[in-house]
């Protein structure tokens, strides 16, 4: 089923898409807020540009965006997956708690904030090219892996990666030199059982983009962890 967005604001927009079967594409989206919330059992492709707040609270349905995405993409996602074509704007899985972002491009500021774990629930984000100023503040859990693909000089993320981080952990595809951390995280080099750790989740990136997985996994990686002692730990963590 085909659903063109060209005139259609949000609620009517997920209206549509709530009615659709299980596979649908939307054609023609432009800022259109809100797409998919809380939706489940469908796969969506976007075509345009989705408005902030795709995929909020999803709780098993799979989006595709073949372009560009805003800000908030996957605010506390439960389950399911968001696969962006191009680059996001900030706050991307802010308090995602399940499910997998994949970004082929770059990430604005904050992404991963407040990103949480709970038993089997292990949400993961991978940004493939750079991420901006706040990488993972007040993250609590889950996975957050930035690779650094776009080769364009620029450092791999931006200012004050990890500041308030107390669980989780994070994994940047470089050395990291000259990166300054928070005093509540520890940075070394990740081995090769850290790699193997994050190796499902590199090959269903390459696998939605055609890189080459051993390439990725066969380059230096940083991994970030939170001081087990540090205070927020004890106010955001499950034991």
């Amino acid at each position: 089923m085909t659903i063109n967005a060209k005139n259609l604001d949000y609620r009517s927009l997920n209206e549509a898409i709530s009615a659709s079967k299980k596979f649908c594409k939307v054609t023609d989206c432009l800022g259109q807020r809100f797409m998919a919330a809380g939706m489940s059992d469908k796969t969506i492709t976007v075509k345009g540009i989705p408005g902030n707040a795709l995929g909020a609270y999803l709780n098993g349905a799979t989006i595709i965006v073949e372009g560009n995405a805003q800000d908030a993409v996957g605010d506390t996602m439960n389950d399911g997956e968001i696969v962006i074509h191009g680059n996001i704007g900030d706050a991307a899985g802010y308090a995602m708690r399940g499910g997998k972002i994949f970004v082929k491009g770059n990430a604005g500021y904050r992404a991963g904030i407040h990103m949480k774990a709970y038993r089997e629930k292990q949400p993961c984000l991978v940004i493939g090219g750079r991420a901006g100023s706040f990488l993972g503040e007040y993250q609590a859990g889950g996975t957050i892996i930035v690779l650094g693909l776009n080769g364009d000089g620029e450092p791999i993320v931006s200012n004050f990666p990890g500041t308030g981080m107390h669980g989780g952990k994070m994994l940047l595809r470089s050395s990291c030199d000259g990166i300054k951390f928070p005093s509540q995280v520890h940075a070394r080099c990740a081995t090769d059982d850290d790699l193997q750790e994050i190796e499902e989740y590199i090959k269903e990136f390459c696998k939605y983009f055609d890189y080459d997985e051993n390439e990725i996994l066969n380059s230096e990686f940083t991994l970030i962890t939170p001081d087990s002692k540090n205070p927020y730990k004890q106010m955001y963590v499950a034991n």
